[in-house]
């Protein structure tokens, strides 16, 4: 029996079938994972928060009279950090139920719901700094986002996921599977492509690392 099920499993049409199974099941495994690890986190957050503890690196590069622009604020956990470290924090989301989630956690901050796009071209106010937290590879039009965000801030501080983070993700894209952390992202990265939306937007990368697999990045207007 065990002879002829090895025999079974290593036909290649039936291996085929069994590998695009084990791949789709990796992914909903990745999914379903973060939704019930958020549930069972004390304070409701994606332990990712915690693991990571990607806040810090924001917070490091942030100064005492800064004010700064957190595009896709979400439930406001990372603006309430930024907070503590600079002057003033404005979050913006589009989301009503996350906006919700955000002025209860951090009631002190501003929250404005909306595009952040609109709300460049139709305010004044300059920040000097932007934090783009996992939302840059969300935006279709990436480049004229950054140019605009860049006219309201001379520096962009970004974290982004990398394509090559692991080799199974190349792998599910090389066989015409899923292969995205999140079926709404328009990209994910390699250095060298993040470069490249940089170099179209006018920006600068000046400073970078490769944490958990994403990009964190200090960038300027040229």
């Amino acid at each position: 029996m065990k002879c002829i099920l090895k025999y079974l499993l290593t036909r290649p049409w039936i291996a085929r079938r069994l590998l695009a199974l084990s791949l789709w099941t990796h992914n909903i495994s990745y999914w379903a994972s973060g939704f019930f690890a958020s549930i069972v986190e004390a304070d409701g957050l994606h332990p990712k928060h915690r693991l990571m503890n990607y806040h810090q690196w924001f917070m490091d590069h942030l100064r005492p009279e800064w004010r700064v622009l957190d595009v896709g604020c979400g439930n406001g956990a990372l603006a309430l950090d930024l907070s503590r470290c600079c002057k003033e924090v404005v979050g913006i989301d589009m989301s009503e139920r996350s906006l919700q989630q955000a002025k209860q956690r951090a009631p002190q901050i501003r929250f404005i719901q909306g595009d952040a796009v609109q709300f460049v071209k139709k305010n004044q106010e300059g920040f000097d700094a932007v934090v783009l937290s996992n939302i840059l590879e969300h935006v279709e039009a990436r480049v004229d986002f950054l140019k605009n965000l860049s006219r309201v801030s001379p520096c962009l501080l970004i974290r982004v996921p990398m394509i090559n983070r692991d080799w199974i993700t190349l792998y599910k894209k090389e066989r015409g599977l899923e292969w995205r952390l999140d079926r709404s992202h328009y990209t994910e990265y390699t250095i060298e492509s993040f470069r490249s939306d940089l170099e179209q937007s006018g920006l600068t990368l000046f400073q970078y690392d490769i944490r958990f697999g994403e990009i964190y990045a200090v960038c300027y207007k040229k």
